[in-house]
């Protein structure tokens, strides 16, 4: 089953969480800190894959969660890393932010491996905030929380020709007789559902990727038919092929259904018009199928080069297909943005923000915050007091002066009720 288009919730490892310990050994009069740092959360991390040609695996599981790391342990001994979880992707899955549909990664070369949600750091145990005037510390902090996201996967189909037409021109019959593509013929509207994907070989060492699209009809670039939805896949061929048959019973006009496409193609993305278009001339076996082809190129009047073939009696497919293979000599790839995200540290002036509740209680959040939020051990003395001093180094005391905020009113930290002392 073909699936190109699927949401998913992308959820990575959490830190473990770093411990306090001490060395306890006989004959050890001083043991010192002994506590071990927690363990990296798992990433989830994709990988583009050739031999993939659909989305289908993400619809049975939409929500992925990576292991987190394990906590640290006493005798300084590192918690254990979480497992990154790899995923494949077919080569032409775009990752888009599902509420903004910000492009965030685009896996558009065979082997291409992009982290998409990192694990959380591992906390640090109480050896390593051991100092001279510190020598057994009591502190430790809990592992950060790993990324979390709502991605809209979209695949794109990347092949060098692309077939547009009408639907019943004859485009799964050509494909299946040039390529190794096997889609489903059939004397009916719409019989193509899904692309298929056919490697045509010119001789042994010349060879192309041929893409076989649903038939399009007028009003497809609106959403009409099957169009909207596999126009996409368009975007990346660096070829057009436009079969147009030469039936007359099914296509009795010919260049007006030709133009029509040729207009949904330029309303869908204009651009498009300026890729190399070849035209194929299909059915020309069929009883007056040679008249309706003269009168075709004259009315196409060499704006396209044009051939005619027969998939029945295989005439013309050679000549099509050695042409094809020239005209993608000429032309470079379609250029693709590869985007690669950052973690950049939010700015100084985003670290917290202060907003008043409904209820009249100051509101602290802010990425900066939730940090060190996270980080803090509440069960531990020592981390509370260490965590009011770096709210305090940040600002935030004198920001909530500021608003009016006096001592021993409560402020709201991510749920939590905190009092203000001077």
């Amino acid at each position: 089953m073909f699936k190109d288009s699927v949401d998913v919730y992308l959820k990575a490892g959490k830190g473990g969480n770093g411990i306090v310990a001490y060395r306890r050994e006989k004959y050890v009069e001083f043991g010192g800190p002994a506590g071990g740092d927690g363990g990296k959360g798992g990433s989830i991390i994709f990988v583009a894959d050739g031999a993939l040609n659909t989305l289908l695996d993400f619809t049975f599981k939409k929500h992925i969660m990576a292991p987190s790391g394990q906590n640290g342990m006493p005798k300084n001994m590192l918690g254990k890393n979480g497992e990154d979880i790899i995923l494949r992707v077919p080569v032409g899955t775009q990752v888009l932010d599902y509420d903004t549909k910000q492009l965030i990664y685009d896996f558009a070369v065979e082997g291409q491996k992009e982290i998409i949600a990192k694990g959380g750091k591992g906390g640090r145990g109480n050896t390593s905030f051991k100092t001279h005037r510190n020598p057994a510390p009591s502190i430790s902090e809990n592992g950060d929380l790993g990324e979390s996201f709502h991605f809209q996967l979209e695949l794109k189909v990347l092949a060098d020709v692309g077939l547009v037409g009408l639907p019943n021109a004859g485009k799964s019959t050509l494909i299946s007789n040039v390529s190794n593509a096997k889609p489903e013929i059939a004397n009916y509207p719409f019989t193509t559902l899904r692309p298929h994907l056919g490697l045509v070989y010119v001789d042994l060492e010349k060879s192309f990727v041929m893409a076989d699209l649903p038939g399009l009809i007028e009003g497809a670039s609106s959403g009409i038919g099957l169009g909207f939805q596999f126009l996409k896949h368009i975007e990346r061929c660096r070829v057009i092929l436009h079969v147009v048959s030469m039936d007359k019973l099914e296509n009795p006009d010919p260049y007006n259904n030709f133009l029509k496409i040729n207009k949904e193609l330029e309303l869908y993305d204009e651009t498009l018009m300026n890729r190399p278009m070849i035209v194929c001339a299909s059915k020309m076996d069929v009883i007056g199928a040679d008249e309706q082809f003269e009168i075709f190129k004259t009315q196409l009047n060499e704006a396209y080069p044009i051939y005619p073939i027969s998939a029945l009696t295989q005439t013309g497919l050679n000549t099509l297909k050695y042409k094809l293979f020239e005209t993608l000599e000429t032309i470079p790839k379609v250029e693709t943005e590869l985007i690669h995200r950052t973690y950049n540290l939010k700015d100084a002036g985003d670290f917290f923000i202060i907003t008043q509740a409904e209820d009249g209680v100051y509101e602290v959040t802010g990425e900066g915050i939730l940090t060190l939020f996270t980080r803090t051990n509440f069960d531990n003395e020592e981390s509370v007091k260490r965590f009011s001093r770096q709210l305090r180094s940040y600002g935030l005391e004198d920001a909530l002066k500021e608003k009016g905020v006096k001592p021993k009113d409560e402020v709201r930290i991510f749920g939590y009720l905190f009092e203000l002392v001077d």
